[in-house]
């Protein structure tokens, strides 16, 4: 299999003629090839993008949601096929790969019924004969770089609310998942999407993101990745004034209080911290417990690991599949020694797996540690792989405190009976997502997903605040007075 660029409706190779390899983490075997892009790539995408958009934003906005809710039903129909590639290539779970294009579906028929919104707002205007409003414009060429841990739900989180507010799309994704955009450029294709309203470019970040960010005609940028490269984005998007939309790291904690259902408690603890192989921005890294149950959940949550099957995501019982490559790997067990090193208590994991049908994959095992203290670098960094830590707290007080002390402020959660206790945490977690009983993954499609400090810069993907990425307000005023009236001054 030979995966193209997507450029004005057609499927061509990179000017470099270049291609580098698809590999799938389960197994180490290469499945296929992508191109390997240039910066003139990524001009002829954008040149493409821009002289489709100008008709874009012409067409009604109900009328471009049409081709959003075709993809949602085509989407639909090919929900297994795709969610099997999908595995294949970035080795989540089966199960895992079916809810993450359920997620694209979701958003695709979300967005679609925005094309009969788009609200603006009419106001009052302080003279008389004078009408006030205030619409949504689109901004034009918008570039999206997305990342591989899920190459399906995220571009449709940015992609879906940018085509229907009337922008085209400029979009590199991940190369380690490139079969992904084949997949959603296709569909794209047979919902009728005119051309060169949706582009994809493939590459490396350093050469086509780096193309793409520059580009003058580019009005937009939304990144999902590293806080090293969101950065990065940040600084080049500065100085042209171009707006920038990042979210980036988590490290996310789930606050286990004295009276919380630790059973309940330990079920979400699994599924947030080992789900997608630990490799989500929203997975719980740190489980900060209350002193008097402590014992009680380092036993349970030792028992339910114990029970985890790690293997080939394909395969139906597996709940801990690959991480996604050996540098990722590597970076992984970098941790565990760093965490040993600093004096933390290893209970579970800690070692790569790589005998028998382990050994030609990339795969570690589910790594617990306890004792930890807020301050050790495994309780402060990104790890972005199957690895939690469990910080003893005295009181709720003390819990919050841990919990902010972080540089990211993505998700956090509480478990508790107590009403007090709940609406405190969910008034003073600085994050951006705060769940009640539940895990720190789980976000639904129709609220805003993003955090603060480290995680973001202020934007949000999904639901409606989407939209202010992809577009502009327009403040319009119709005096049919017959005559010059003066706002502040002739009232």
């Amino acid at each position: 299999m030979k995966v193209l660029n997507y450029i004005d409706g057609r499927w061509v190779s990179s000017t470099s003629g270049q291609f580098v390899s698809i590999i799938n983490p389960a197994t180490g075997e290469s499945i296929g090839e992508v191109a390997l892009s240039n910066e003139q790539d990524v001009k002829q995408a954008v040149s493409a993008a821009k002289r489709a958009q100008k008709k874009w934003a012409l067409v009604p906005a109900p009328k471009r949601a049409k081709v959003l809710y075709k993809v949602g039903m085509l989407l639909q129909e090919r929900k297994e096929q795709i969610a099997r590639l999908l595995t294949m290539e970035m080795g989540k779970v089966i199960e895992e790969a079916r809810g993450e294009v359920q997620e694209g579906i979701d958003m695709a028929f979300y967005m679609a019924g925005e094309g009969r919104r788009l609200f603006g707002d009419t106001t009052p205007s302080e003279l008389p004969n004078k009408f006030a409003m205030s619409v949504r414009a689109p901004i034009g060429v918008v570039g999206l770089i997305t990342p591989w841990n899920f190459p399906i739900a995220i571009a449709t989180w940015k992609s879906f609310p940018a085509i229907v507010a009337g922008n085209a799309v400029v979009w590199k994704p991940a190369l380690e998942t490139p079969i992904m955009a084949q997949q959603l450029a296709q569909i794209f294709e047979e919902a009728g999407l005119p051309n060169g309203v949706f582009n994809v470019v493939h590459g490396r970040g350093s050469v086509v993101g780096e193309a793409l960010v520059e580009h003058r005609d580019v009005k937009v940028i939304s990144f999902t990745g590293s806080n090293e490269v969101g950065r990065r984005i940040a600084e080049m998007c500065g100085r042209h004034l171009k707006k920038v939309s990042l979210e980036m790291g988590g490290k996310n904690a789930i606050i286990v209080m004295d009276d919380a259902d630790i059973a309940l408690a330990v079920e979400a603890i699994i599924w947030s911290a080992f789900g997608t192989s630990g490799q989500r921005c929203t997975a719980c890294s740190r489980v900060i417990v209350h002193e008097h149950v402590k014992k009680h959940v380092e036993e349970r949550l030792l028992a339910a690991i114990n029970t985890l099957t790690v293997g080939n995501g394909l395969e139906e019982g597996v709940k801990v599949g690959p991480v996604i490559n050996q540098d990722a790997l590597q970076k992984i067990h970098h941790y565990v020694q760093i965490g040993k090193n600093e004096g933390a208590t290893l209970l579970a994991g800690g070692y790569i797996l790589q005998d028998g049908p382990y050994k030609e994959g990339f795969y570690y095992a589910p790594t617990l540690f306890t004792n930890v203290t807020p301050t050790m670098r495994i309780a402060r960094e990104e790890i972005f792989g199957p690895v939690t830590s469990i910080i003893s707290v005295r009181s709720l007080e003390e819990a919050i405190e841990v919990n902010n002390s972080v540089d990211y402020g993505l998700s956090s959660a509480i478990f508790t009976r107590d009403i007090h206790r709940a609406f405190t945490a969910m008034r003073d977690f600085d994050t951006g997502i705060v769940y009640v009983n539940a895990g720190t993954t789980g976000a639904e499609i129709h609220l805003p997903f993003g955090g603060t400090k480290g995680t973001g810069n202020g934007h949000r993907d999904s639901g409606v605040a989407a939209l202010d990425v992809f577009t502009e307000w327009k403040s319009i005023y119709v005096d049919y007075s017959g005559k010059l009236q003066r706002a502040q001054i002739d009232v």
